[in-house]
């Protein structure tokens, strides 16, 4: 039988977004990483199309022997880097694990207390997203717009006031740490819980480049595994609380995940592993070329949030591009030359301007762990500058592609010869 056309049409779309992505563009989304072709085959492995319903060793299927052993090792890895006393992978995103321990915290009516939307609350945190579907009240804590960050002192004096069921706080516009301790011990003074969402900044608090929130007076952390952290899509959560984690691991399964992905277990037990002993270098080499890209654009003036607080402390910067034309439009004009990132509310930014907001959020993580480092940041900053200009973009599209090709090869991770190795589960 000749192979159908439909067939043909689906591996040449996954071929052009193999070759553009991978090998084209320069991906400064700030929630994306790319694992190391350890991790992907890994990945490509029988546990994509196997079931675990239940925790390890307590499962309601059987063949289960080694989902139990890869899930019981990567939770001892994720404890060991974080570290943490308890953890829990079956949460099939940051969002999954965000909604799991709220459910345990609140109940429908109560209230819980989060950053603002336009300073970079996840929707996850609000009454667009999970906290609505619980029907928890979403209620905005104040905001330091010159210090970009949560204003402390009328923060806590609104959970004292307010008390709410808990705190969240963790970002997807996330440049500096919140205040974990200061608002830790308000939450706890009206027996309420303080969630920290990591989801951006898991890599670099596992790179011990960001405050451990758990050292600080959190009771849960939940985080992502695939942004700062190069894994696999995926979710997970981390506490010192045997009671509430507890709680929580009972939630996850079976009001908001089934089967938890099998696959992304081992993929995310090698991450573990490189982030075990690569995660400081490569966690501070992106907040080095965060701080480089910072610069330059200024330098080449564009307006870069906080520059009186050094732009940055994480893998983000934030840009107010309105005079080019606004986020929406000058992502795009970004992406017309293949250097692609998002348009971003600014915390004096409307909701209402999600559509068109006045920013762009950049983030570094990904073209880091290509092995770029600062004077490649100096370059892309040149490259933003004339596509913001309206230099020739097909002229700048040869510009990306030629500084692209030179970073091909995921770095921090081990030099294994997959095609030899008998210890790696290869199907592809």
């Amino acid at each position: 039988m000749d192979v159908p056309k439909e067939l043909e049409k689906v591996i040449e779309i996954t071929r052009e977004q193999n070759k553009w992505r991978r090998t084209e563009t320069i991906n400064l989304i700030a929630s994306e990483n790319v694992m190391s072709p350890l991790a992907e085959a890994v990945y490509m492995s029988d546990f994509m199309s196997r079931y675990a319903e239940g925790k390890p060793y307590k499962r309601y299927y059987q063949g289960t022997k080694y989902v139990d052993e890869i899930e019981t090792m990567t939770m001892d890895l994720i404890n060991e880097i974080t570290p943490s006393k308890y953890s829990d992978l079956r949460a099939t995103s940051g969002t999954i694990a965000n909604a799991a321990v709220f459910r345990v915290l609140a109940n429908p009516g109560d209230k819980a207390l989060i950053t603002r939307v336009q300073a970079g609350a996840h929707v996850s945190h609000t009454k667009y997203g999970t906290l609505g579907a619980l029907g928890i009240e979403h209620i905005e804590m104040p905001f330091d717009v010159d210090k970009m960050n949560v204003d402390v002192d009328k923060a806590v004096k609104m959970i004292e006031e307010i008390k709410p069921k808990f705190v969240v706080l963790g970002a997807s516009l996330f440049l500096f740490p919140h205040p974990t301790k200061e608002l830790a011990d308000a939450a706890h003074s009206v027996n309420a819980k303080l969630v920290y969402d990591t989801a951006h900044v898991y890599g670099l608090v596992v790179g011990k480049v960001w405050p451990n929130p758990l050292e600080d007076g959190a009771d849960v952390v939940t985080a992502s595994t695939h942004k700062t952290f190069p894994g696999p899509q995926g979710g997970l959560l981390v506490t010192n609380d045997e009671e509430l984690y507890k709680q929580v691991s009972r939630t996850i399964f079976p009001w908001f995940v089934s089967n938890h992905h099998l696959h992304r277990l081992p993929a995310t037990a090698v991450t573990a592993i490189e982030m075990k002993y690569f995660g400081r270098d490569y966690a501070s080499q992106i907040v080095k070329n965060a701080k480089a890209l910072a610069t330059a654009l200024v330098e080449r003036g564009f307006k870069v949030i906080a520059e009186h607080l050094g732009f940055t402390k994480s893998h983000q910067i934030a840009v107010d591009v309105k005079n080019f034309g606004g986020g929406a439009k000058v992502a795009k004009m970004l992406e017309n030359v293949n250097i692609i990132v998002n348009k971003n509310l600014l915390p004096y930014d409307l909701p209402e301007a999600v559509n068109d907001p006045s920013g762009i959020r950049i983030g570094v993580q990904e073209m880091t762990r290509y092995g770029m480092k600062e004077g490649e940041m100096e370059e892309i900053a040149e490259l933003m500058k004339q596509t913001v200009e309206g230099k020739n973009p097909e002229e700048i599209k040869r510009k990306v592609l030629e500084l692209r090709s030179k970073f091909l090869d995921v770095k921090y991770t081990f030099n294994v010869d997959l095609k030899s190795s008998k210890t790696i589960p290869l199907i592809i």
